[in-house]
């Protein structure tokens, strides 16, 4: 074959070559992400997984994440545990049940934590904890809402015996207080600012500053992360990306959280330095999944026979530890 000829077709093949070059690795590298399950609690508190997910961290991390979202941790984990999702956004609540019902879990991280709230209807007369005395409180059975109610009324010097307390999940407890169902209820943020948005003066908040802060985690079963300890691991370098640019960009950080909730960004605003967003396994961890523990096993809420779980062997560092070894501060690391 002459050269004339021979020419334009090795201009041809080199041209394919340099477009497989350019994008063979990018297709190469979409095929080859690897895939999981995200159960979600819809809220601020998932922050960090939801700004992960909108801003492409996890595919830049080699990840596809598929999205399941629910109204509670306990939900979330529940779904795992079932094998409906592979990871869990959750509280310390649901962590501490399944460590005394012996459920193979494993604790990988926490990434947030902010204060419990309680609102009360304005013609229930609560100006103060020890007015929740014989009143009708909403909360939610199994989560952080359920810890906080007792913690709340033993700083009052109450006892669940002196109030009518009220399972709800956190969607119902603002109809039920506007009905008149119940007078006050427990909850986390978003709910408590819906609340003062939907009733204005016919609601208040009540101080309870400091009484409890729920944590909120990340959690999968041990079977899943001995069989996917990358994935894991690449799952929360996500997260650690996505607290920085949290950090570096704090008006952009609650439009996307506010737009993925479904709250007016307005409303958010005001609450956001309620979030703590952090990415890390601490002795603070530690001890509040303690304190829960102590709680249930006072209170009588656990399986048959439970004793306080040995943590040592329910919250797993390693999958941290090997990319952000400054973030795991525990005394037995």
């Amino acid at each position: 074959m002459h050269w004339n000829t021979v020419r334009p077709l090795v201009a041809i093949v080199g041209y394919a070559s340099l477009c497989f070059l350019a994008i063979g690795p990018d297709r190469a590298s979409a095929a080859e992400l690897l895939k999981a399950r995200l159960a979600q609690n819809l809220g601020p508190i998932s922050g960090l997984t939801i700004v992960a997910k909108s801003k492409g961290m996890f595919e830049k991390h080699g990840l596809d994440i598929t999205v399941s979202n629910f109204t509670s941790g306990k939900q979330c984990l529940d779904t795992v545990i079932g094998g409906g999702a592979d990871i869990a956004t959750t509280a310390e609540a649901p962590v501490t049940a399944s460590a005394m019902a012996n459920q193979p879990i494993a604790f990988v991280a926490g990434m947030e934590y902010s204060d419990l709230k309680t609102v009360v209807a304005a013609k229930a007369g609560v100006k103060t904890k020890a007015d929740l005395r014989g009143k009708r409180i909403g909360f939610t059975a199994g989560t952080g809402s359920e810890v906080y109610t007792a913690t709340l009324l033993k700083s009052a010097g109450l006892t669940p015996k002196d109030v009518t307390l009220v399972n709800l999940r956190p969607q119902e407890m603002l109809p039920a207080l506007a009905s008149g169902s119940i007078d006050a209820f427990d909850t986390w943020e978003p709910h408590i600012s819906n609340a003062k948005k939907a009733l204005g003066e016919a609601v208040a908040e009540l101080d309870t500053k400091g009484t409890y802060s729920e944590t909120f985690n990340i959690v999968v079963t041990k079977s899943y992360l001995d069989a996917n300890p990358a994935l894991v691991e690449a799952f929360i370098a996500a997260l650690i990306d996505a607290e920085a640019w949290v950090t570096d960009h704090r008006d952009d950080a609650i439009t996307v959280v506010a737009d993925a909730v479904g709250m007016k960004r307005d409303e958010l605003a005001p609450i956001w330095t309620d979030y703590v967003y952090r990415v890390r396994l601490d002795d603070r961890l530690i001890e509040i999944l303690k304190t829960h523990s102590a709680w249930r096993l006072e209170s009588g809420n656990h399986p048959p026979g439970a004793a306080m779980p040995d943590f040592s062997k329910v919250v797993v560092s390693e999958p941290l530890k090997k990319i952000a070894p400054e973030r795991v501060t525990l005394s037995w690391k």
